[in-house]
């Protein structure tokens, strides 16, 4: 697992505390959650945020809530990518975006057995650690199983946004879903799991 920026960011404004009862911090999957999905990409020219990122970005930030970026990368551990050009895409996401808290990689193949790909809880367990907050307090937002996955294994709660890629199952077994980002933000914030209102 890759965390960067290695040194834990100074992320929350001083005296900006998250609201009682919401998170700490919101962690969300990167290809088709923040960014439109082109495989294996690592061509900064490529990224192209999906619709209403800035803004939910913006208004976590406002809050004093962390932001964290948990993604699975195996072109790198494929050698299709190399870890400079992951860098590149996420620095180029952070300029359409603003600022991210932490960003952790899985660089593995999925044959590699790490405990870090999702859905194994390592990227949750990592990010949250670098900003210095529990999992119990982070919500997951994702668009596939293993972000769902991932978020229940490390104590996270997980929150669906599904797209065409997303399987009529994985949508069905969802502790909770939204129909888009800004959705997901809004159940996040209320602070309870509901699993009731999809």
């Amino acid at each position: 697992m890759w965390l960067h920026p290695e040194t834990p960011p100074p992320w929350r404004t001083p005296g900006v505390v998250p609201p009682p009862g919401g998170p700490a911090a919101v962690l969300f999957d990167r290809d088709g959650t923040l960014v439109v999905d082109v495989p294996y990409n690592g061509d900064p020219d490529q990224v192209r945020l999906m619709p209403g990122v800035p803004e939910t970005l913006a208004r976590l930030r406002s809050a004093g809530i962390g932001i964290g970026v948990v993604t699975n990368q195996s072109g790198v551990g494929r050698g299709l990518l190399t870890g400079d050009d992951v860098r590149r895409v996420h620095r180029r996401l952070a300029e359409l975006a603003g600022p991210i808290d932490v960003w952790a990689v899985c660089p593995h193949a999925p044959e590699a057995g790490c405990a870090c790909r999702k859905p194994m809880p390592g990227l949750v367990r990592g990010a949250a650690g670098h900003l210095g907050v529990e999992p119990r307090d982070c919500v997951v937002i994702g668009d596939i199983a293993a972000d769902m996955g991932a978020a229940a294994a490390a104590g996270a709660r997980g929150i669906l946004v599904p797209t065409p890629v997303t399987l009529p199952e994985e949508v069905e077994a969802a502790p909770e879903r939204a129909d888009d980002l800004v959705a997901a933000v809004d159940l996040a914030l209320a602070g309870t799991a509901d699993p009731v209102g999809r």
